[in-house]
């Protein structure tokens, strides 16, 4: 039989995150099981309180250096063998940092589950540092580092940040570092930033999926057990502003055919109350590609194939961002319909279908992102890092569909400054540092790439 009609769709069903249980082992670490048995796989994940944001000033990229050492080999199996232990079990374990926590990762079948979580503690418990891995690892960090700054995109995301945070603060610095601190990393620095910062006391396992909560616990008391170490709490201040007035910088590129922009400031912790609110409001401004300045940009002027604006949601106030490349020949009309959008974000309520569109989106997608065991895992290490709530991904959906078009217009009002909105564009500054001089929006400044 067919139809002509096209069937409507049923009310949005009622989405319940995974149970899950915590508990706190004799030496301070924090244990959390979710039983998930849909499948026979487990995903475990330790969530160490040994970010970027640990780095000593000067070593910008020992903390993820650091974490990416932990898969090099231990102290028992040089780097080749663990590797083919693990693939003999069919997994691998992934490691790295970010601004806010170290993470180490797996995911086992079941029936393996015992043999790997032997491994992967050995990994967390017991890394070599061989002197040839560091100075590899090292190695591949700063070709990263060339690569980054002969590619616009990687270039302006970098100096954008550089330009917004006082040069004292830890997020005007590549979160990986640059090569002059990537350069003076010892394999000492390493094993030293282990010792400090990887203790029970910081780190969170978290073990998903085809395992009880008892069985759970068992695994955890009996591999980490006998661990220990002291956590030292971080009082590090990595947001403070460059400066409290709008300014643009141009980043010198004679050679560039098109012009990199990055719009922004300093944002708001993750943490923050008004979080919501301003996940919306950004949605409608830049964050979906029906948005206004994508709208605006790509298809109302076809300045750019896209345009779009983010928050880096970090434990402080990481940036907020809008982001686009337009020919270098219409740099300054591209900034000025990009300032009208913000204004106008700022002057007038959204309409209710922009409104239902932005919040229809994020609940939709919202459970879809934790149908896997490893995601659900990386949710359970979000929820730690930031210190949500308990019934956060329960109440998600609701406090979005909770967001009013005030709300959104308050929030455009109190956390997009617009007199304090820095602009940086990675372009060639003979076709572009007139054009934006006429904007009269700030003070332009033109200065060479930076690599530090």
């Amino acid at each position: 039989m067919t139809t002509s009609t096209r069937p409507r769709p049923g009310p949005p069903r009622e989405y319940h995150f995974p149970r899950f249980e915590r508990h706190v082992l004799h030496n301070g670490l924090n244990v959390i099981v979710a039983p998930v048995r849909k499948l026979p796989v487990v995903s475990v994940a330790a969530v160490v309180d040994a970010g970027v944001l640990r780095d000593p000033e000067g070593l910008e990229g020992l903390a993820e250096l650091t974490a990416l050492s932990l898969r090099e080999g231990t102290t028992l199996r040089d780097g080749l063998k663990l590797a083919l232990d693990l693939e003999m079990l069919g997994t691998s374990v992934e490691a790295g940092a970010g601004w806010d926590n170290a993470i180490a990762s797996m995911t086992v079948l079941t029936d393996r589950l015992v043999p790997a979580f032997e491994i992967f503690a050995e990994v967390l418990l017991s890394p070599a540092f061989r002197e040839d891995d560091i100075v590899r690892l090292k190695a591949e960090r700063l070709a990263e580092r060339m690569q980054v700054m002969a590619e616009p995109r990687g270039l302006a995301d970098e100096s954008f940040d550089r330009f917004v945070y006082a040069a004292d603060s830890r997020y005007a610095e590549p979160m990986s570092g640059t090569t002059g601190s990537i350069s003076r990393i010892t394999r000492e620095n390493v094993a030293e930033f282990y010792r400090d910062n990887h203790v029970p006391g910081a780190t969170t396992l978290i073990i998903v999926g085809d395992v009880s909560v008892s069985e759970g616990r068992k695994l955890a008391e009996s591999a980490f057990g006998g661990w220990s170490g002291r956590k030292t709490e971080l009082n590090r201040e990595a947001d403070k502003p460059a400066r409290s007035d709008r300014s643009v910088r141009i980043i010198s590129r004679p050679d560039a055919a098109q012009s990199e922009l990055r719009i922004g400031h300093p944002g708001i912790p993750r943490s923050h109350p008004e979080y919501f609110n301003v996940t919306v409001m950004n949605a409608v401004l830049g964050g979906l590609f029906s948005s206004r300045i994508n709208l605006n940009l790509r298809e109302k002027h076809g300045y750019t194939y896209g345009a779009s604006s983010y928050y880096d949601w970090r434990r402080q106030a990481g940036p907020f961002v809008i982001s686009t490349a337009v020919q270098s020949e219409v740099t300054g009309e591209a900034i000025a319909e990009t300032l009208r959008e913000i204004k106008r974000m700022q002057t007038e309520e959204i309409g209710p279908e922009e409104l239902t569109l932005a919040t229809s989106y994020l609940e939709g997608v919202f459970p879809i992102r934790y149908e896997t065991t490893g995601s659900i895992a990386s949710a359970l290490a979000i929820l730690e890092t930031y210190r949500l709530p308990e019934n956060y991904y329960d109440t998600y959906r609701a406090m979005i569909a909770g967001v009013t078009t005030t709300d959104v217009l308050q929030a455009a009002r109190r956390f997009i400054e617009a007199e304090k909105l820095q602009v940086l564009v990675v372009g060639n500054p003979e076709l572009v540092r007139a054009p934006v001089e006429a904007l009269g929006i700030g003070p332009v400044s033109v200065s060479e790439p930076v690599d530090p």
